[in-house]
Protein backbone atom coordinates (compact mmCIF):
# COMPACT_ATOMS: atom_id res chain seq x y z
CA UNK A 1 0.00 0.00 0.00
CA UNK A 2 1.50 3.59 -0.99
CA UNK A 3 1.37 5.29 2.54
CA UNK A 4 1.86 8.88 0.69
CA UNK A 5 -1.86 8.39 -0.63
CA UNK A 6 -4.75 10.48 1.23
CA UNK A 7 -7.28 8.56 2.70
CA UNK A 8 -9.26 9.60 -0.36
CA UNK A 9 -7.12 8.55 -3.20
CA UNK A 10 -6.27 5.16 -1.29
CA UNK A 11 -10.02 4.54 -1.37
CA UNK A 12 -10.09 4.43 -4.93
CA UNK A 13 -7.22 2.35 -5.39
CA UNK A 14 -7.20 -1.40 -6.67
CA UNK A 15 -5.24 -2.80 -3.83
CA UNK A 16 -7.79 -2.01 -1.38
CA UNK A 17 -10.45 -4.60 0.08
CA UNK A 18 -12.19 -2.21 2.47
CA UNK A 19 -14.65 -3.81 4.61
CA UNK A 20 -15.27 -1.09 6.65
CA UNK A 21 -17.43 1.07 6.75
CA UNK A 22 -15.14 3.90 7.72
CA UNK A 23 -11.43 4.41 6.44
CA UNK A 24 -8.91 5.53 8.62
CA UNK A 25 -6.38 2.99 9.52
CA UNK A 26 -5.97 -0.24 8.04
CA UNK A 27 -7.13 -3.10 10.22
CA UNK A 28 -9.88 -4.12 7.81
CA UNK A 29 -7.92 -4.43 5.03
CA UNK A 30 -6.27 -7.93 4.36
CA UNK A 31 -2.69 -8.17 4.01
CA UNK A 32 -1.08 -9.37 0.51
CA UNK A 33 -0.15 -13.39 -0.32
CA UNK A 34 2.95 -14.32 1.10
CA UNK A 35 2.95 -10.29 3.14
CA UNK A 36 4.75 -10.56 6.08
CA UNK A 37 3.41 -8.82 9.08
CA UNK A 38 6.18 -6.53 11.07
CA UNK A 39 6.60 -9.35 13.93
CA UNK A 40 5.85 -12.26 12.70
CA UNK A 41 9.07 -14.54 12.86
CA UNK A 42 8.32 -17.25 9.89
CA UNK A 43 5.66 -18.56 7.10
CA UNK A 44 4.54 -21.13 5.91
CA UNK A 45 3.78 -22.69 2.36
CA UNK A 46 -0.47 -22.67 3.44
CA UNK A 47 -0.25 -18.87 5.34
CA UNK A 48 -0.92 -20.82 8.50
CA UNK A 49 1.02 -20.25 11.52
CA UNK A 50 1.89 -24.13 13.16
CA UNK A 51 0.88 -22.88 16.14
CA UNK A 52 -2.27 -21.45 15.75
CA UNK A 53 -5.57 -23.36 15.08
CA UNK A 54 -8.70 -21.99 13.77
CA UNK A 55 -10.68 -20.32 15.70
CA UNK A 56 -13.95 -18.19 15.75
CA UNK A 57 -14.27 -15.71 18.19
CA UNK A 58 -18.46 -14.35 18.67
CA UNK A 59 -18.16 -11.15 20.84
CA UNK A 60 -21.48 -11.22 23.13
CA UNK A 61 -23.02 -8.09 25.35
CA UNK A 62 -25.67 -5.15 25.38
CA UNK A 63 -25.11 -2.33 22.87
CA UNK A 64 -22.51 0.12 23.79
CA UNK A 65 -20.32 -2.17 25.21
CA UNK A 66 -17.46 -1.87 23.83
CA UNK A 67 -17.33 -4.91 21.59
CA UNK A 68 -16.37 -3.71 18.27
CA UNK A 69 -13.78 -2.08 20.09
CA UNK A 70 -12.62 -5.23 21.49
CA UNK A 71 -12.76 -6.92 18.41
CA UNK A 72 -10.43 -4.95 16.62
CA UNK A 73 -8.25 -4.65 19.27
CA UNK A 74 -7.72 -8.36 18.85
CA UNK A 75 -7.66 -8.64 15.65
CA UNK A 76 -4.65 -5.74 15.48
CA UNK A 77 -2.73 -7.57 17.76
CA UNK A 78 -2.63 -10.99 16.33
CA UNK A 79 -2.21 -9.69 12.98
CA UNK A 80 1.13 -7.57 14.42
CA UNK A 81 2.01 -10.90 15.23
CA UNK A 82 1.26 -12.89 11.59
CA UNK A 83 -2.10 -14.77 13.01
CA UNK A 84 -4.15 -14.11 9.51
CA UNK A 85 -7.22 -12.60 11.83
CA UNK A 86 -9.97 -10.59 10.06
CA UNK A 87 -13.11 -9.12 11.85
CA UNK A 88 -16.63 -9.44 10.86
CA UNK A 89 -18.92 -6.45 11.54
CA UNK A 90 -22.58 -7.81 11.43
CA UNK A 91 -23.87 -4.12 11.62
CA UNK A 92 -21.63 -3.68 8.26
CA UNK A 93 -23.45 -6.05 6.37
CA UNK A 94 -26.74 -4.49 7.86
CA UNK A 95 -25.90 -1.40 6.41
CA UNK A 96 -24.64 -3.17 3.28
CA UNK A 97 -28.02 -4.55 2.14
CA UNK A 98 -30.11 -1.85 3.61
CA UNK A 99 -28.34 1.20 4.01
CA UNK A 100 -28.17 3.39 6.84
CA UNK A 101 -29.74 3.75 10.25
CA UNK A 102 -33.26 5.43 9.15
CA UNK A 103 -33.45 2.83 5.83
CA UNK A 104 -33.83 0.16 8.49
CA UNK A 105 -37.61 -1.28 9.43
CA UNK A 106 -38.48 -0.39 12.73
CA UNK A 107 -38.79 -3.01 14.69
CA UNK A 108 -34.98 -4.55 13.28
CA UNK A 109 -33.67 -3.89 16.55
CA UNK A 110 -36.43 -5.72 18.66
CA UNK A 111 -36.38 -9.55 19.44
CA UNK A 112 -40.30 -9.47 18.94
CA UNK A 113 -40.35 -8.02 15.07
CA UNK A 114 -42.23 -8.79 12.05
CA UNK A 115 -42.20 -12.04 9.81
CA UNK A 116 -40.48 -10.16 7.30
CA UNK A 117 -37.66 -8.38 9.32
CA UNK A 118 -36.75 -11.47 10.64
CA UNK A 119 -36.51 -12.67 6.83
CA UNK A 120 -34.24 -9.95 6.45
CA UNK A 121 -32.21 -10.53 9.86
CA UNK A 122 -31.55 -14.12 8.93
CA UNK A 123 -30.67 -13.14 5.45
CA UNK A 124 -27.94 -10.84 7.21
CA UNK A 125 -26.80 -13.01 8.91
CA UNK A 126 -26.14 -16.06 7.06
CA UNK A 127 -24.42 -13.59 4.56
CA UNK A 128 -22.05 -13.28 7.75
CA UNK A 129 -21.51 -16.22 8.98
CA UNK A 130 -21.17 -17.38 5.03
CA UNK A 131 -18.19 -14.86 4.93
CA UNK A 132 -16.53 -16.13 7.67
CA UNK A 133 -16.29 -19.90 6.90
CA UNK A 134 -15.14 -18.95 3.42
CA UNK A 135 -12.36 -16.83 5.15
CA UNK A 136 -11.66 -20.05 7.59
CA UNK A 137 -12.00 -22.94 4.82
CA UNK A 138 -10.42 -21.24 1.52
CA UNK A 139 -8.54 -18.46 2.76
CA UNK A 140 -6.45 -20.16 4.65
CA UNK A 141 -7.91 -17.72 8.02
CA UNK A 142 -6.76 -18.56 10.82
CA UNK A 143 -8.97 -16.35 13.07
CA UNK A 144 -12.68 -15.13 12.39
CA UNK A 145 -13.97 -12.49 14.60
CA UNK A 146 -17.94 -12.18 14.77
CA UNK A 147 -18.56 -8.75 16.29
CA UNK A 148 -22.43 -9.42 16.97
CA UNK A 149 -24.77 -8.87 20.49
CA UNK A 150 -25.38 -12.44 20.55
CA UNK A 151 -27.43 -11.93 23.26
CA UNK A 152 -29.41 -15.36 23.50
CA UNK A 153 -28.05 -18.58 24.97
CA UNK A 154 -29.89 -20.91 22.35
CA UNK A 155 -28.08 -19.09 19.55
CA UNK A 156 -24.68 -19.16 20.99
CA UNK A 157 -24.83 -22.57 21.31
CA UNK A 158 -26.13 -23.07 17.79
CA UNK A 159 -23.23 -21.05 16.55
CA UNK A 160 -21.03 -23.18 18.43
CA UNK A 161 -22.16 -26.24 16.18
CA UNK A 162 -22.06 -24.76 13.44
CA UNK A 163 -18.55 -24.05 13.55
CA UNK A 164 -17.71 -27.26 15.26
CA UNK A 165 -19.01 -29.07 11.98
CA UNK A 166 -15.95 -27.48 10.42
CA UNK A 167 -13.70 -28.10 12.94
CA UNK A 168 -13.68 -24.46 13.93
CA UNK A 169 -13.22 -23.63 18.02
CA UNK A 170 -15.54 -21.07 19.10
CA UNK A 171 -14.84 -18.44 21.91
CA UNK A 172 -17.07 -15.75 23.06
CA UNK A 173 -16.11 -12.74 24.95
CA UNK A 174 -19.09 -10.81 26.80
CA UNK A 175 -18.81 -7.57 27.10
CA UNK A 176 -20.82 -6.09 30.55
CA UNK A 177 -20.85 -3.67 31.95
CA UNK A 178 -22.45 -1.77 35.29
CA UNK A 179 -20.54 1.98 35.04
CA UNK A 180 -23.30 4.26 33.60
CA UNK A 181 -20.35 6.88 33.24
CA UNK A 182 -18.33 4.31 30.44
CA UNK A 183 -21.81 3.51 28.63
CA UNK A 184 -22.77 7.19 28.61
CA UNK A 185 -19.41 8.00 27.52
CA UNK A 186 -19.49 5.48 24.72
CA UNK A 187 -22.92 6.25 23.45
CA UNK A 188 -21.87 9.83 23.13
CA UNK A 189 -18.24 9.63 21.70
CA UNK A 190 -18.49 6.49 19.60
CA UNK A 191 -21.97 4.87 19.24
CA UNK A 192 -23.68 8.57 17.64
CA UNK A 193 -20.53 8.79 15.21
CA UNK A 194 -21.02 5.57 13.63
CA UNK A 195 -21.89 5.12 9.98
CA UNK A 196 -25.61 4.85 11.11
CA UNK A 197 -25.86 7.99 12.61
CA UNK A 198 -24.70 10.42 9.32
CA UNK A 199 -27.37 13.34 9.22
CA UNK A 200 -28.48 13.19 12.73
CA UNK A 201 -28.60 15.45 14.97
CA UNK A 202 -26.77 14.74 18.51
CA UNK A 203 -29.82 14.33 20.39
CA UNK A 204 -31.13 12.02 17.58
CA UNK A 205 -28.79 9.99 17.56
CA UNK A 206 -28.58 9.37 20.95
CA UNK A 207 -32.58 8.90 21.88
CA UNK A 208 -32.17 6.12 18.58
CA UNK A 209 -29.52 4.41 19.99
CA UNK A 210 -30.36 3.96 23.85
CA UNK A 211 -33.92 2.95 22.46
CA UNK A 212 -32.18 -0.01 20.62
CA UNK A 213 -30.31 -0.64 23.83
CA UNK A 214 -33.06 -0.91 25.89
CA UNK A 215 -35.06 -3.28 23.49
CA UNK A 216 -31.99 -5.65 23.91
CA UNK A 217 -32.06 -5.21 27.64
CA UNK A 218 -35.16 -7.53 28.83
CA UNK A 219 -34.12 -10.59 26.46
CA UNK A 220 -30.56 -10.72 27.36
CA UNK A 221 -28.71 -13.92 28.81
CA UNK A 222 -25.47 -13.10 30.42
CA UNK A 223 -23.14 -16.31 29.72
CA UNK A 224 -23.57 -18.91 31.95
CA UNK A 225 -23.05 -22.26 29.26
CA UNK A 226 -20.66 -24.75 31.59
CA UNK A 227 -20.42 -26.08 28.08
CA UNK A 228 -18.77 -23.49 26.03
CA UNK A 229 -15.73 -21.74 25.88
CA UNK A 230 -16.19 -17.62 27.36
CA UNK A 231 -14.14 -15.04 28.77
CA UNK A 232 -16.54 -12.78 30.18
CA UNK A 233 -15.12 -8.90 30.85
CA UNK A 234 -16.51 -6.49 33.67
CA UNK A 235 -16.65 -3.03 33.30
CA UNK A 236 -13.73 -2.51 30.67
CA UNK A 237 -11.30 -4.75 31.80
CA UNK A 238 -12.15 -4.65 35.91
CA UNK A 239 -12.71 -7.81 36.00
CA UNK A 240 -12.25 -11.33 34.13
CA UNK A 241 -14.33 -14.74 34.51
CA UNK A 242 -13.02 -17.33 32.12
CA UNK A 243 -14.77 -20.54 31.65
CA UNK A 244 -13.45 -24.02 30.24
CA UNK A 245 -11.18 -22.07 27.58
CA UNK A 246 -7.77 -23.67 26.01
CA UNK A 247 -6.73 -20.45 23.88
CA UNK A 248 -5.26 -17.20 24.85
CA UNK A 249 -4.91 -13.01 24.62
CA UNK A 250 -7.07 -9.70 25.39
CA UNK A 251 -8.12 -3.32 25.93
CA UNK A 252 -10.18 -0.25 26.68
CA UNK A 253 -10.00 3.65 25.12
CA UNK A 254 -6.80 5.17 25.78
CA UNK A 255 -5.20 8.19 23.72
CA UNK A 256 -1.93 7.83 22.55
CA UNK A 257 0.85 10.29 21.64
CA UNK A 258 3.84 10.33 19.96
CA UNK A 259 6.89 12.55 20.43
CA UNK A 260 10.48 12.83 19.52
CA UNK A 261 13.15 13.21 22.06
CA UNK A 262 14.60 16.61 21.88
CA UNK A 263 18.20 17.09 20.34
CA UNK A 264 21.14 16.15 22.29
CA UNK A 265 24.87 17.17 22.46
CA UNK A 266 25.87 15.09 20.43
CA UNK A 267 23.32 14.29 17.97
CA UNK A 268 25.05 11.95 15.48
CA UNK A 269 26.18 9.57 18.10
CA UNK A 270 24.20 6.32 18.83
CA UNK A 271 26.56 4.79 21.30
CA UNK A 272 27.24 8.57 23.40
CA UNK A 273 24.86 9.16 26.22
CA UNK A 274 24.32 12.84 25.84
CA UNK A 275 21.77 14.96 27.26
CA UNK A 276 19.92 16.92 25.37
CA UNK A 277 21.26 20.50 24.07
CA UNK A 278 19.75 23.90 25.24
CA UNK A 279 17.81 23.46 22.03
CA UNK A 280 16.56 20.33 23.12
CA UNK A 281 15.90 21.72 26.19
CA UNK A 282 13.69 24.06 25.17
CA UNK A 283 11.98 21.87 22.61
CA UNK A 284 10.64 19.52 25.94
CA UNK A 285 9.59 22.80 27.56
CA UNK A 286 7.54 23.58 24.27
CA UNK A 287 6.25 20.25 23.63
CA UNK A 288 5.40 19.81 27.22
CA UNK A 289 3.30 22.93 27.49
CA UNK A 290 1.54 22.06 23.72
CA UNK A 291 0.15 18.92 25.07
CA UNK A 292 -1.19 20.00 27.83
CA UNK A 293 -3.17 23.09 26.86
CA UNK A 294 -3.90 20.93 23.97
CA UNK A 295 -5.55 17.98 26.42
CA UNK A 296 -7.31 20.75 27.97
CA UNK A 297 -8.57 22.27 25.19
CA UNK A 298 -10.50 18.76 23.96
CA UNK A 299 -11.67 18.18 27.20
CA UNK A 300 -13.69 21.51 27.50
CA UNK A 301 -14.63 21.70 23.85
CA UNK A 302 -16.36 17.69 24.68
CA UNK A 303 -18.28 19.82 27.28
CA UNK A 304 -19.11 22.45 24.98
CA UNK A 305 -20.99 19.72 22.88
CA UNK A 306 -22.74 18.21 25.56
CA UNK A 307 -20.63 15.88 26.50
CA UNK A 308 -20.28 14.75 30.20
CA UNK A 309 -18.10 17.24 32.91
CA UNK A 310 -16.13 14.33 34.17
CA UNK A 311 -12.86 14.20 35.62
CA UNK A 312 -10.15 13.63 33.18
CA UNK A 313 -8.26 10.67 32.17
CA UNK A 314 -4.73 10.83 34.05
CA UNK A 315 -1.22 10.64 31.41
CA UNK A 316 1.59 8.25 31.88
CA UNK A 317 4.71 8.98 30.01
CA UNK A 318 7.37 6.43 28.81
CA UNK A 319 10.81 6.90 27.77
CA UNK A 320 13.57 4.51 27.22
CA UNK A 321 16.40 4.74 29.63
CA UNK A 322 18.19 6.69 27.39
CA UNK A 323 19.04 10.79 29.05
CA UNK A 324 17.64 12.31 25.99
CA UNK A 325 14.48 10.75 26.15
CA UNK A 326 14.49 10.68 29.82
CA UNK A 327 15.69 14.65 30.09
CA UNK A 328 12.72 15.36 27.52
CA UNK A 329 9.86 14.32 29.77
CA UNK A 330 11.16 16.67 32.77
CA UNK A 331 9.35 18.85 32.21
CA UNK A 332 5.94 17.10 32.54
CA UNK A 333 7.28 15.23 35.38
CA UNK A 334 8.01 18.65 37.14
CA UNK A 335 4.22 19.10 36.48
CA UNK A 336 3.58 15.98 38.25
CA UNK A 337 3.24 13.52 35.86
CA UNK A 338 4.26 10.29 35.85
CA UNK A 339 7.54 9.02 34.06
CA UNK A 340 8.16 5.70 33.87
CA UNK A 341 11.53 4.60 31.66
CA UNK A 342 11.63 1.31 29.48
CA UNK A 343 14.82 -0.02 28.32
CA UNK A 344 13.11 -2.21 25.79
CA UNK A 345 12.34 1.79 23.80
CA UNK A 346 16.05 2.22 23.18
CA UNK A 347 16.39 3.10 19.29
CA UNK A 348 17.06 0.60 16.67
CA UNK A 349 21.34 0.15 16.87
CA UNK A 350 23.11 0.86 13.32
CA UNK A 351 25.34 -0.88 13.87
CA UNK A 352 28.48 -0.15 11.42
CA UNK A 353 26.87 2.72 9.99
CA UNK A 354 27.19 5.04 12.76
CA UNK A 355 28.44 8.78 12.30
CA UNK A 356 28.59 7.33 8.86
CA UNK A 357 27.13 9.15 5.90
CA UNK A 358 25.16 8.17 3.17
CA UNK A 359 28.36 8.48 0.91
CA UNK A 360 30.47 6.41 3.25
CA UNK A 361 28.11 3.90 3.58
CA UNK A 362 27.02 3.47 -0.14
CA UNK A 363 30.78 3.30 -1.13
CA UNK A 364 32.03 1.01 2.02
CA UNK A 365 29.06 -1.51 1.48
CA UNK A 366 27.02 -1.33 -1.39
CA UNK A 367 25.87 -5.35 -1.57
CA UNK A 368 24.33 -4.47 1.66
CA UNK A 369 23.06 -0.74 0.43
CA UNK A 370 21.07 -2.79 -2.56
CA UNK A 371 19.57 -5.36 0.24
CA UNK A 372 18.60 -2.65 2.67
CA UNK A 373 17.15 -1.18 -0.57
CA UNK A 374 15.24 -4.46 -1.25
CA UNK A 375 13.83 -5.00 1.94
CA UNK A 376 14.46 -1.94 4.36
CA UNK A 377 12.08 -3.69 7.09
CA UNK A 378 13.88 -6.98 7.15
CA UNK A 379 17.70 -5.94 6.22
CA UNK A 380 20.12 -5.52 9.39
CA UNK A 381 23.55 -4.20 8.43
CA UNK A 382 26.90 -5.78 10.07
CA UNK A 383 26.15 -5.69 13.80
CA UNK A 384 22.91 -3.73 13.57
CA UNK A 385 19.33 -4.39 13.98
CA UNK A 386 16.75 -4.75 11.34
CA UNK A 387 13.11 -2.63 12.35
CA UNK A 388 11.97 -6.34 12.36
CA UNK A 389 14.45 -7.00 15.14
CA UNK A 390 13.14 -3.92 17.07
CA UNK A 391 9.54 -4.81 16.36
CA UNK A 392 10.61 -8.08 18.50
CA UNK A 393 12.07 -6.08 20.78
CA UNK A 394 8.93 -3.54 21.44
CA UNK A 395 6.94 -6.87 21.99
CA UNK A 396 6.70 -6.76 25.65
CA UNK A 397 5.93 -3.04 25.60
CA UNK A 398 2.31 -3.48 22.71
CA UNK A 399 1.55 -6.27 25.42
CA UNK A 400 1.65 -3.28 28.48
CA UNK A 401 -0.07 -0.48 25.69
CA UNK A 402 -2.99 -3.08 25.64
CA UNK A 403 -3.04 -3.24 29.32
CA UNK A 404 -2.48 0.61 30.34
CA UNK A 405 -5.10 2.71 32.32
CA UNK A 406 -4.63 5.90 31.74
CA UNK A 407 -3.88 7.78 28.43
CA UNK A 408 0.12 7.76 27.21
CA UNK A 409 2.85 9.60 25.80
CA UNK A 410 5.59 8.24 24.34
CA UNK A 411 8.83 9.69 24.16
CA UNK A 412 11.31 7.94 21.86
CA UNK A 413 13.63 7.76 19.38
CA UNK A 414 12.10 7.93 15.99
CA UNK A 415 13.04 4.02 15.12
CA UNK A 416 10.49 3.29 17.78
CA UNK A 417 8.20 5.53 17.39
CA UNK A 418 7.69 4.22 13.21
CA UNK A 419 7.35 0.53 14.83
CA UNK A 420 4.59 1.37 17.94
CA UNK A 421 3.18 3.44 15.26
CA UNK A 422 2.89 0.72 12.85
CA UNK A 423 0.79 -0.91 15.28
CA UNK A 424 -1.35 0.82 16.51
CA UNK A 425 -2.36 2.22 12.41
CA UNK A 426 -1.87 -1.72 10.87
CA UNK A 427 0.63 -0.52 8.76
CA UNK A 428 2.29 -3.91 6.52
CA UNK A 429 6.23 -4.08 7.60
CA UNK A 430 7.22 -2.62 3.79
CA UNK A 431 5.72 1.15 4.79
CA UNK A 432 7.33 1.63 8.72
CA UNK A 433 10.54 2.29 7.88
CA UNK A 434 9.45 5.11 5.36
CA UNK A 435 7.46 6.66 8.01
CA UNK A 436 8.34 10.12 9.57
CA UNK A 437 8.24 12.49 13.05
CA UNK A 438 9.17 16.27 12.49
CA UNK A 439 10.09 17.26 15.56
CA UNK A 440 7.45 20.48 15.31
CA UNK A 441 4.67 17.87 16.09
CA UNK A 442 3.05 15.84 18.58
CA UNK A 443 0.53 12.64 16.75
CA UNK A 444 -2.27 11.51 18.47
CA UNK A 445 -3.34 8.36 17.90
CA UNK A 446 -7.75 8.38 18.68
CA UNK A 447 -9.50 5.21 19.41
CA UNK A 448 -12.66 4.46 17.97
CA UNK A 449 -14.56 1.07 17.64
CA UNK A 450 -13.91 0.52 13.60
CA UNK A 451 -10.78 1.88 13.34
CA UNK A 452 -8.12 4.41 15.13
CA UNK A 453 -7.48 7.69 13.45
CA UNK A 454 -4.30 10.00 13.69
CA UNK A 455 -4.20 13.62 13.98
CA UNK A 456 -1.31 15.77 13.98
CA UNK A 457 -0.81 18.88 17.28
CA UNK A 458 1.85 21.63 15.94
CA UNK A 459 4.81 22.15 18.58
CA UNK A 460 4.64 26.21 17.64
CA UNK A 461 7.76 27.87 18.36
CA UNK A 462 10.39 24.70 17.03
CA UNK A 463 13.27 25.82 15.27
CA UNK A 464 13.53 24.61 11.52
CA UNK A 465 17.03 24.01 12.67
CA UNK A 466 16.11 20.43 14.58
CA UNK A 467 13.44 19.31 12.32
CA UNK A 468 15.94 18.54 9.87
CA UNK A 469 14.83 16.61 5.97
CA UNK A 470 14.81 13.45 5.30
CA UNK A 471 17.48 12.20 2.00
CA UNK A 472 14.88 10.54 -0.41
CA UNK A 473 17.51 8.43 -2.05
CA UNK A 474 18.32 5.87 0.15
CA UNK A 475 16.95 4.51 3.19
CA UNK A 476 19.88 3.81 5.76
CA UNK A 477 18.41 2.08 9.69
CA UNK A 478 17.48 5.34 11.18
CA UNK A 479 16.96 8.36 9.04
CA UNK A 480 16.33 11.59 10.42
CA UNK A 481 12.80 12.86 10.42
CA UNK A 482 11.38 14.90 7.94
CA UNK A 483 8.80 17.50 7.07
CA UNK A 484 6.23 15.11 6.34
CA UNK A 485 3.78 13.33 9.25
CA UNK A 486 3.39 9.77 9.22
CA UNK A 487 2.46 8.29 6.49
CA UNK A 488 -0.02 6.05 6.26
CA UNK A 489 -3.43 5.65 4.86
CA UNK A 490 -4.96 8.12 6.90
CA UNK A 491 -2.53 10.91 6.90
CA UNK A 492 -2.72 12.88 10.52
CA UNK A 493 -4.92 15.47 10.38
CA UNK A 494 -4.64 18.89 12.01
CA UNK A 495 -6.46 20.03 14.71
CA UNK A 496 -9.14 16.84 15.13
CA UNK A 497 -10.64 16.68 18.45
CA UNK A 498 -9.82 14.41 21.03
CA UNK A 499 -11.91 14.42 24.65
CA UNK A 500 -8.79 13.53 27.05
CA UNK A 501 -6.95 15.86 29.09
CA UNK A 502 -4.13 14.73 32.01
CA UNK A 503 -4.46 15.41 36.19
CA UNK A 504 -2.08 13.98 38.15
CA UNK A 505 0.00 13.99 41.46
CA UNK A 506 3.32 14.97 41.92
CA UNK A 507 6.09 12.43 42.07
CA UNK A 508 9.54 12.24 43.49
CA UNK A 509 12.62 10.89 42.33
CA UNK A 510 13.06 10.95 38.68
CA UNK A 511 16.45 9.27 37.90
CA UNK A 512 18.74 9.43 34.86
CA UNK A 513 20.24 6.85 34.55
CA UNK A 514 23.73 7.26 32.50
CA UNK A 515 23.78 4.57 30.04
CA UNK A 516 25.12 4.12 26.67
CA UNK A 517 23.73 6.23 24.19
CA UNK A 518 20.83 7.25 22.01
CA UNK A 519 21.99 9.54 20.21
CA UNK A 520 19.53 10.48 18.25
CA UNK A 521 20.76 11.00 15.03
CA UNK A 522 21.00 8.82 13.24
CA UNK A 523 23.08 7.44 9.97
CA UNK A 524 22.67 10.07 7.31
CA UNK A 525 22.60 13.09 9.35
CA UNK A 526 24.65 15.11 7.02
CA UNK A 527 24.17 13.00 3.80
CA UNK A 528 24.90 14.67 1.12
CA UNK A 529 27.75 17.06 2.58
CA UNK A 530 30.60 14.70 1.97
Amino acid sequence: MDTLLTADVAATSSRMRRKSSTFVDAIHDMPGIGELAPAQLYSTESGRLFHSGRIAIATVGLPARGKTHLSVALARYLRWLGVKTRVFHLGDYRRELVGDGKDVPDDYFFINASPSTVLLRQKILKKCRDDMLHFLNHENGQIAIYDAVNVISAGRRSLAREFAKHEVETLFIESTCDDEKIIEENVRSVKISSPDYIGWTSDEAVKHYLARMSAKIPHFETMEEPDLNYIKMINAGERLMVNNCSFGYLSHRIHTYFARAGTSREEDSYKTDASLSEQGVDYAKKMGETLIHHRETERQALVDRGGPDIPLKRLTVWTSTRRRTVETSQYLYEQGYRVRQRSQMSQLNPGVCEKKSEKRIRLEYPDEVAKHEADPYHHRYPRAESYHDLAVRLEPIILELEREQNDLLIIAHESVLRVLYGYLMACNATDIPALSFPRNEIIEIIPASYNNEATRITIPGIEDIIIPASPEDIKIPVPPSGTITPMGLNTPKIGQSSPRAPTEAPLSGLSIPAEAGDGQHLLVERALRD
